[in-house]
Formats: structure tokens, C-alpha cells, sequence
């Protein structure tokens, strides 16, 4: 059930984030999804940084409403809370200077180039222990 959830969050983000919310559990756990292109997308330490806050409140979001959508008795009513939580998400990510779609995109960005993604991790875990 949990690989389900988790499954669920990612289509529901990248959806989101392409169309109009959810990520692997950690940076830590994820393999290279994307082969990596010839011409690799620089990211700079600005929006690394607002990536790595941007990461922990999608985290955060997930813990708030995960529970909520598990008791949804029907589509209708996980519609609401996803779209409830995309919301609070996408206010989190433009306090950080992102939309939705840079997010993913850096997010793709991270796990498709080891450097970039122990720059992240290094930039998340700062992040964390300000909290």
C-alpha cells in the first residue's frame, strides 16, 4: 500500500505540475530515472537552495494530506485533497521563486546527474537542521 501511495503522489504532482503533485520518498533512495542528455541543464547554487526548501515543504504537504487521501471514500473527495494540497505546494514553491513546472524540472535535473543531486542533498540537509 505504501509503494501505492507513494506511486500516487508522484502522478498527482507531475500531472500537475505539466497540466495545469508526488516525489520519491528521498533524494537518498532515488536512482537516475532520465538518461542524461548530451548538453546537461546547469542549475545554480540560488536555485539549488530554493529547490532543497522546496523539497522539504513537498514533504511536508505529503505528511499533512497523506493520511486525509488514504480515508477518501471516492475519487471525488481525493480530487479535493489533492487539489488542496497542490495549492498549498504551489504557494510553497513560488515563496521559493519557482512555479511548479522548474520545480520538476530541476527535480528531473537532480536525479539524472550524481553531482547536481550531492549538491542537493547537501543543500537539503542544511535546510533541515535550520528547522
Amino acid at each position: 500500500m505504501k509503494a501505492f501511495v507513494t506511486r500516487h503522489w508522484v502522478v498527482v504532482l507531475v500531472i500537475a505540475a505539466f497540466a495545469g503533485p508526488s516525489a520519491a520518498p528521498t533524494l537518498a533512495q532515488d536512482k537516475p530515472s532520465l538518461q542524461q542528455s548530451s548538453k546537461q541543464t546547469e542549475i545554480g547554487d540560488k536555485e539549488l537552495r530554493a529547490f532543497a526548501k522546496s523539497y522539504l515543504e513537498f514533504h511536508k504537504v505529503r505528511a499533512e494530506y497523506e493520511p486525509a487521501l488514504n480515508r477518501a471514500r471516492d475519487t471525488q473527495e481525493q480530487g479535493k485533497i489533492e487539489q488542496e494540497a497542490l495549492a498549498k505546494f504551489d504557494k510553497a514553491v513560488q515563496s521559493q521563486g519557482l512555479t511548479l513546472e522548474s520545480y520538476f524540472r530541476m527535480y528531473q535535473s537532480v536525479n539524472a546527474n550524481e553531482q547536481i543531486r550531492e549538491k542537493a542533498l547537501k543543500f537539503i540537509e542544511e535546510e533541515r537542521k535550520k528547522a
